[in-house]
């Protein structure tokens, strides 16, 4: 018996967009105290990097008129020194002043956050930062233009990849501040007239776009009460304020603005293969997405599936990967009973004994995050191929690649909001409550989930017994 589209949306309900957002956002752990930049595994580019932009943020603080803050040199000063808690503690001050002084804030400020993502990243796990970035800068064909999602997706990249400031080898933009008209000056002021970049007039047309669709949707939901719901997170927080500009309340409302920018950047740049390392899910991307690596590349037109010989190639590539940080013995066979298993060993109990994998990787919070979102999104893209099947045959080939996904993402973070949100949902689509339950119990043992961090998920532990019963 399938769980109802209703329940699945009781447990949307109970998690709430906050709770899944706190997954796809990447707060990194306390970052070592025996990091230099001297030591990292990237240390040339990262010095060339940092000297760039502090070089590119002080011309586009005297183009924009800008003066700036008392700790911009200080920062810089720790930064070329490699002083990473010195650059942090002068970043935040120098935040706190842009946050009380809005005149302050300007295309300089992106620049200058793009540095101090170094200090942010690295420190807390460099070898698998370096790896992050290597592995997916290699995979992105020269003049691409790359969508970076989650922090370590822009700041890792935007550090390693050759010129960032020339867009070599390829073009990287941040789907997180493309709202941001000061982000889109500061793109235009490396890409333009090499790509089209969004211009202010776009972004002004995509506010009032976004406004006008919730506007729709929302009015829909109040006249038909008894059909499906339009309503998007996010909707009831985009209005006017009285000069008519259109103001985005929540993160949800930025989110759904966003995606309509993307999707202009897209369709602007018609010559271009793109590729995308997601940060919140865009509806328009699924049915252009396919597996490429430890990324997606977003295809130029919708596909009806993803053939045999992808999904098997991205299983192969994922395996082979995993094998490395937590041993080869996840398999497409091996059953939900055996990774939770695993999971209640080595990340509840720290059993080691036995573990074939890398110990450094399983005791690295930011590095099991940053990998674990990677193989999360592209098991939702299967997810919502399998939602959107044809015929039976289809749904379940790709609720089978997606079983799959979500386990080896579940297994690398399993108290990522996002892993566990995505793959209880798929569980329930499948009318599988009691793995659903043994999943989000199994989590709730994880350290992080003690005290009130594991509140809302007895909630949800809860709700998904109420399912049980009532099956």
């Amino acid at each position: 018996m399938k769980t109802t589209t209703g329940n699945i949306h009781i447990l949307v309900a109970v998690l709430g967009a906050a709770w899944f957002l706190a997954g796809c956002g990447q707060s990194p752990a306390a970052p070592s105290s025996s990091w230099s930049l001297d030591s990292s595994g990237a240390a040339t580019q990262l010095k060339q990097f940092l000297a760039t932009q502090e070089a590119q943020a002080r011309a586009l603080a005297k183009s924009d008129g800008n003066t700036l803050p008392p700790d911009f040199d200080a920062f810089y000063q720790a930064a070329g020194k490699g002083d990473w808690l010195e650059a942090s503690n002068r970043f935040k001050l120098m935040a706190q002043g842009v946050r009380n002084d809005s005149s302050l804030r300007g295309s300089w400020w992106q620049a200058t956050l793009d540095d101090y993502g170094v200090f942010e990243l690295f420190p807390a796990g460099d070898k698998y930062a370096v790896a992050f970035g290597h592995d997916i800068i290699q995979s992105i064909p020269p003049g691409s233009i790359y969508f970076g999602g989650t922090d370590p997706g822009r700041f890792i990249i935007t550090a390693m990849m050759k010129s960032h400031t020339d867009g070599k080898p390829f073009f990287m933009l941040s789907q997180n501040p493309l709202a941001d008209a000061g982000y889109l000056h500061y793109l235009r002021s490396m890409y333009g007239g090499k790509i089209q970049t969004p211009t202010d007039g776009d972004l002004e047309k995509c506010l009032r776009d976004y406004l006008a669709e919730a506007q729709r949707r929302l009015a829909h939901d109040r006249q038909f009460p008894n059909e499906p719901r339009q309503v998007k997170p996010g909707d009831e927080s985009v209005s006017r304020d009285t000069n008519g500009q259109v103001q985005l309340k929540s993160q949800m409302a930025v989110i759904g603005a966003r995606e309509l920018l993307t999707k202009a950047i897209f369709d602007q740049n018609p010559g271009r293969d793109f590729y995308v390392e997601e940060s919140f899910p865009s509806d328009w991307m699924y049915p252009q997405l396919e597996p490429h690596g430890l990324i997606m590349k977003l295809n130029g037109q919708p596909s009806a599936g993803l053939s045999a010989d992808i999904v098997q190639r991205d299983a192969d590539y994922w395996s082979k990967y995993l094998t490395p940080l937590i041993g080869g013995w996840l398999k497409p066979g091996t059953t939900l009973e055996e990774v939770a298993a695993f999971v209640e060993k080595i990340q509840v109990k720290k059993d080691l004994d036995g573990f074939a994998g890398d110990l450094q990787f399983v005791q690295n919070d930011n590095a099991c995050k940053m990998f674990s979102k990677l193989r999360s999104s592209i098991a939702g893209n299967y997810a919502w191929r399998a939602q959107h099947a044809a015929d039976a045959g289809e749904r379940k080939r790709m609720n089978d690649a997606a079983d799959f996904a979500f386990r080896q993402a579940w297994v690398l973070c399993p108290d990522s909001p996002e892993a566990l949100y995505r793959y209880i949902n798929l569980l329930l689509s499948e009318g599988r409550t009691a793995d659903a339950v043994l999943i989000t119990e199994t989590a709730a043992k994880m350290p992080s989930m003690q005290g009130e961090n594991g509140g809302q998920l007895h909630s949800v532990i809860e709700q998904l017994k109420r399912f049980q019963k009532a099956k």
